[in-house]
C-alpha cells in the first residue's frame, strides 16, 4: 500500500466543487469529463461520483451556489430601508447587473450555458431566480406592470451583461452606463403602465 501524499486534503465535496469550477470555467462543459477532474483532484472518478451522480449533478452544484448568493442580494436589498418604489427598483436592477459583472465566470455558467445535459437543471434555477425577480418588480410597482414588461426589462439587464461580458472587469468600469441603462428600463416600464 502506498502512503498518502503529504500534506494532502481529503477530498470533500467542497474541494471537488472549487476545482471543478475552475476547470469548467477554463475548459467548458462540453471538454470536460469526471475523469479529467478526478485527474486534477489526484483522486478516482469513483471519488467524484460518491459525491455527485454525473458531470451535469456537478455542474448544478456549482451553479446553484451563484443563484443562492444573487438570490441572497435579492433579498438584502427588499429587506433594505423604506424607499419608494421606483428607488427599490432600480437598486434591484443595478444590483444583478452588479452581480454579473462582478461574477463574469459564474454568471456565464449560470445564464448562458445552453448545453442538452444541464439544460434543464441550470434552467430551473434560473426560473426561481427570475420569478423572485418578477414578484419584487411586481411588488414595488406603483400599477400593475404586465409579465412580458418585467421580461422585457430582465432581457434587456442580461443583454448589458452579456455586451460587456470579458469587456471589462467588473461593474464600476460600466457604472455610469448601467444607471443610465437602468432608468432607461424604468421609464419603459413606466411608460408600459400607462396603457
Amino acid at each position: 500500500m502506498s502512503p498518502r501524499k503529504a500534506g494532502r486534503q481529503e477530498l470533500t465535496r467542497d474541494s471537488i466543487v472549487y476545482k471543478a469550477r475552475e476547470l469548467f470555467i477554463e475548459k467548458g462543459y462540453q471538454e470536460l469529463s469526471v475523469r479529467s477532474i478526478a485527474k486534477e483532484l489526484e483522486c478516482s472518478h469513483g471519488a467524484i461520483y460518491y459525491h455527485f451522480k454525473n458531470k451535469a449533478a456537478l455542474f448544478y452544484a456549482i451553479v446553484d451556489e451563484g443563484f443562492l448568493a444573487l438570490n441572497k442580494r435579492i433579498e438584502e436589498i427588499l429587506g433594505e430601508g423604506q424607499e419608494q418604489d421606483k428607488q427599490k427598483q432600480q437598486r434591484l436592477m443595478l444590483a444583478f447587473l452588479e452581480f454579473g459583472l462582478n461574477n463574469q465566470s459564474k454568471y456565464e455558467m449560470m445564464f448562458m450555458q445552453g448545453k442538452k445535459e444541464v439544460g434543464g437543471l441550470s434552467r430551473e434555477a434560473a426560473n426561481h431566480s427570475y420569478e423572485r425577480f418578477a414578484q419584487a418588480m411586481q411588488t414595488h410597482s406603483s400599477s400593475l406592470l404586465k409579465a412580458s414588461a418585467v421580461m422585457s426589462a430582465f432581457i434587456s439587464l442580461h443583454g448589458f451583461i452579456s455586451h460587456y461580458h470579458g469587456i471589462v472587469k467588473g461593474y464600476e468600469e460600466v457604472k455610469t452606463s448601467a444607471e443610465d441603462h437602468v432608468e432607461f428600463i424604468i421609464k419603459g416600464l413606466e411608460n408600459e403602465t400607462k396603457f
